[in-house]
């Protein structure tokens, strides 16, 4: 049934204003979709969420691709003061923008909820994520477990839950994506205890520093779970021109340098079929030793 416009009997009434979460893509200005950037030219604000993670090139080039000015949204304006994004979603069109999909990360299911409960419409564009795109490394996505993030150690704080669900992954053989650490904007615990607005520089974890933190917590935990000959793959900027991946043990991993961000790690498991092995060992960063930790740790262990 079609109703019609009351001021206009012969026009459908007007579709009610909506809020758009769209995905960027995981590179630059250009992986955005044909009907993400429709809709970005189109709607009232563009905010782009700035914490979860980056694209890699800045702001500006954006804004210049998009045709449209950005209002950066960190992580105290999403997930404390959200109803500032949602304001006039119901009478004008607002676009959030989300490196990677919109729903790889809770906070934007967080953000849905709300404007539910504002009685806002929520139209989703989706996009390629890490969390398909990690099959560039070779590795079968049906053959993932629980992904998993690790977070920046210090010297009082070094949580090891990440630990548990490697071993529930590696007890049935399959392959673990690690998400790696970034610091975008935010505060020292000094500042953040006196109310001082001011930020932090910029930090990403690489691959030599998530594998590092894994060999030092199987110090600790000592369940055999990610040791030195555990192999492992490391991926840099996916999908950019200069992605870069290579294959090893943690200890290699430990020591190796990709550049610049972002950087992903796969910890291998048991069941990788043998095109995996075949595809992987093309990036390793001494075949023969890969080879010798493959055939004693992980041949006839499928």
């Amino acid at each position: 049934m079609v109703f019609l416009h009351a001021g206009n009997p012969s026009l459908p009434p007007p579709l009610p204003e909506m809020l758009y979460l769209i995905g960027l893509g995981l590179a630059d200005e250009t992986d955005v979709t044909v009907k993400g950037l429709e809709v970005i030219r189109k709607v009232e604000r563009v905010y782009l969420e700035a914490y979860t993670s980056i694209l890699l090139v800045n702001t500006e080039k954006l804004e210049a691709y998009y045709g449209r000015p950005i209002i950066i949204a960190d992580r105290e304006m999403v997930e404390s003061a959200s109803d500032e994004i949602l304001a006039g979603a119901d009478t004008s069109d607002v676009a959030f923008l989300v490196v990677g999909d919109p729903f790889g990360a809770t906070t934007h299911t967080d953000l849905v909820l709300r404007a539910r409960e504002l009685e806002i419409p929520v139209q989703s564009i989706h996009n390629a994520s890490i969390m398909s795109a990690i099959g560039a490394t070779g590795l079968q996505l049906y053959n993932f477990g629980q992904t998993v993030s690790m977070v920046f150690f210090t010297e009082t704080w070094k949580p090891s839950s990440f630990y548990d669900r490697l071993k529930e992954n590696q007890q049935i053989g399959l392959h673990t994506l690690i998400l790696l650490d970034i610091k975008v904007r935010e505060q020292s615990l000094a500042n953040l205890a006196r109310g001082r607005k001011i930020y932090e520089p910029a930090r990403f974890m690489t691959v030599a520093q998530c594998a590092s933190q894994m060999l030092e917590t199987e110090g600790d935990r000592r369940e055999s779970v990610c040791g030195p000959q555990s192999l492992a793959v490391g991926i840099a900027r996916v999908g950019a021109k200069d992605q870069k991946m290579v294959t090893g043990t943690l200890k290699q991993l430990s020591e190796i340098d990709l550049g610049a961000p972002l950087h992903s790690l796969v910890l291998l498991g048991r069941r990788t079929h043998y095109l995996e092995r075949d595809f992987i060992r093309d990036f390793a960063i001494d075949p023969a030793w890969f080879d010798a930790v493959w055939s004693e740790f992980y041949e006839g262990k499928q």
